[in-house]
Formats: C-alpha cells, structure tokens, sequence
C-alpha cells in the first residue's frame, strides 16, 4: 500500500518504521505517525497549518459546531462501503476520525502536510495510519483506494484520479456560496461571490459527478473564543482588517454554515 516517496518503490516494515528495497528509511515518530515528506519536497521549514491554526482549530472543533458536518460525511463514507480510504489533506484529524468510527473494518489512512497537525490527528484514532506528506506526491500506490476524503482542502485531480480504484470515488466536502455569509459581511465592504459549482469543470476525463448535495443551518456563535478560532481557521483570519477582527471577535452573532457533498466517481483510466 505505501509507497516510498523518494523512488516509488514499496514500504515495507522494519523495527519501528518503514523502509523500501532501496534501503531509504521512514521512522515512525513516537506520536504514531509516519513522515514520508522528504526535505526535497518541503517548500519551507515546517510546511502546512503552522501550530497556532491547529490549535484553533482543534478548539472549534471540539466544540462540535460542526458536528452536524461530520457526521453527514462519515455516514456518506459509510454507504459507499470502501475497504481501504485515505483523508487527503486531512488537518488535525477530526473528520478523518469520525470516518473511522463508522468503518472500523475498513484499512484507513489519513495524510497532511502539516506536522503539526498530524502530531494531534494521531490521538483522534490510534488505528489509523497517520502520515505527514505531500497531496501532489501521495505515497500511496495506484489504484489502492475505493474512497478518498477531501475536506475544505485543496486537490489534485490527476493525483486523486491516480489513487482511486475503478469503481472507486472521490467524496468532496467544501463551502456554498451562502457559507459563513453573516461573518463575511461584517469582516468585508464588498462580499466577493464565488461559483461553488466550478470544482466540477476540473474533473478529469474518466471520472464523473454520480451524487451531489447541500448540508446548511444557522451557527450561533456565542462566546468571543469560538469567533476568535473561526477566523483563526479560515483564510478570513489573514484578509481581513485586524479592526474588522477584533469587532467580530467582540460580540456574539449567528452565521449560516452551507456545505456541498459530492461523490466523483472513477469510471476508467
């Protein structure tokens, strides 16, 4: 199943961690997690969601605002019945783990860039194989996943394509246009609209859309460290004027959380 990221060669084990025939070695880190992210392939120090955004994140999370979001993803999974998954882009780990609670017999795999954000995934489910690497250069073989999880994470396609077994899908979850609007507008003058359908125009052929749908409801958001979090996790935290921040942060409001599911299947090669 994992592939060596430097020669493309199979992992397999040896004491406590992995190595291919090549003799390029992967330890597994005392947390739990494999690093298959070789220095050549970072474009910085410390790649990913640095430890402040984890932890911001982490926090709001746990606070099950978006629970409901979850649990919506981790049954979809659960219908598609995969043997083996992997969460591509997976964070600090919260839906990657919900997933996994409703596919215990299923191989499950779960990956991020962000080391800092693996190191806390790790917790979540111990029974996962948690690895720090790269979405554009997954060590993974071809054709080894009947489902990949993608959440609120940018994608590859020829990537995800190369992954999936035929037959197989991609399950998408990101943002409508309608979503976190009431907290858009009180961080921007001007509300920039977006096309939450244009994903679909970079599915690559021999794969197709077979299952989409929306997931919305109201988001009270009643204490200043749960708003304060929010705009730590979303790119609203760094666009947005530090006064519009703090006048968001200071008093409580509600917000519409819309979500869109799709389930992109490969249909050949």
């Amino acid at each position: 199943m994992l592939t060596c990221p430097i020669c493309q060669a199979a992992l397999g084990p040896v004491d406590d961690g992995v190595a291919c025939p090549a003799n390029h070695r992967f330890d597994r880190a005392r947390q739990g997690y494999l690093n298959l992210l070789p220095v050549q392939h970072k474009n910085s120090r410390d790649p990913g969601d640095n430890q402040a955004m984890v932890e911001a994140r982490r926090r709001f999370l746990d606070g099950a605002h978006y629970a409901p979001l979850a649990e919506r993803l981790a049954q979809l999974a659960a219908g598609y019945a995969p043997e083996r998954w992997l969460d591509i882009g997976c964070g600090e780990g919260y839906y990657s783990a919900r997933i996994a609670g409703y596919l215990p017999l299923a191989d499950g795999y779960a990956l991020d860039i962000s080391r800092e954000a693996v190191k806390r995934a790790c917790k979540r489910a111990p029974s996962l194989t948690w690895l720090v690497a790269s979405m554009a250069r997954v060590p993974l073989a071809d054709a080894s996943c009947n489902l990949l999880a993608s959440v609120f994470s940018p994608l590859d396609w020829q990537e995800a394509k190369r992954l999936l077994a035929p037959g197989g899908g991609l399950l998408r979850m990101g943002p409508t246009r309608e979503h976190l609007m009431e907290l858009r507008q009180k961080l921007y003058d001007d509300v920039r609209d977006y096309d939450d359908q244009k994903h679909l125009g970079l599915i690559p052929a021999g794969m197709q859309l077979a299952h989409s749908e929306t997931l919305r409801f109201s988001l009270p958001l009643l204490t200043a460290e749960a708003r304060a979090d929010l705009l730590a996790m979303t790119p609203h935290g760094w666009r947005a004027s530090a006064e519009r921040r703090a006048a968001v942060i200071a008093e409580s409001f509600e917000t519409t959380v819309s979500i869109r599911y799709d389930w992109i299947v490969k249909t050949q090669s």
